[in-house]
């Protein structure tokens, strides 16, 4: 496979939902990508849809959580929308833009980009600031799976015997 397939499929898995950065970074590393290189496709990629979602994805669940096929999967991002709201709003208080940051930031699942940029939209939060506080909680996250992958991929590869490309010197 191509340096750039490789790269490719990273950006792509990374503007997945739920699976986000978060997995994305990890498969690249295991793909034996450069890790600095990696970290910054998978955050573009994950930052991607951050405005289609903040301008358009509340509009597309509600226009279709009354329609046959696809209304229960609508009505439970609606939900997941409002509810990460609400939690986010509670917890904050007036420091909204840190709690967003830290929110998108913690590499759990629902807990990323889409989640938290649906929460900010359900919150008509400024979009420019909720632009830079899921920027930073991506940088964040980033950094977080991107040392626990290369200690993840460093240990099976001392365990084995076997060199992990892209881990070298980690």
């Amino acid at each position: 496979m191509s340096i750039f397939v490789k790269y490719l499929i990273a950006f792509l898995v990374s503007m997945v939902p739920i699976v986000e950065l978060r997995g994305a970074l990890p498969i690249a590393i295991g793909m034996g990508l450069e890790p600095i290189s990696a970290y910054a496709v998978c955050i573009v990629g994950n930052m991607i849809p951050v405005p289609i979602i903040f301008f358009f994805a509340r509009k597309i669940l509600e226009w279709g959580k009354d329609k046959k096929v696809i209304g229960k999967f609508c009505s439970w991002c609606l939900r997941k929308g409002h509810s990460g709201g609400e939690k986010l709003q509670k917890k904050a208080g007036k420091g909204l833009f840190i709690a967003l940051m830290l929110f998108v930031g913690i590499p759990l699942p629902g807990t990323g980009a889409w989640t938290g940029t649906l929460a900010a939209s359900f919150l008509d939060m400024n979009f420019k600031k909720s632009v830079i506080a899921i920027l930073c909680g991506v940088l964040i996250a980033g950094i977080i799976m991107g040392l626990a992958s290369m200690g993840l991929f460093g240990a099976l590869g001392a365990a084995t015997g076997a060199p992990i490309i892209g881990t070298a010197g980690v």
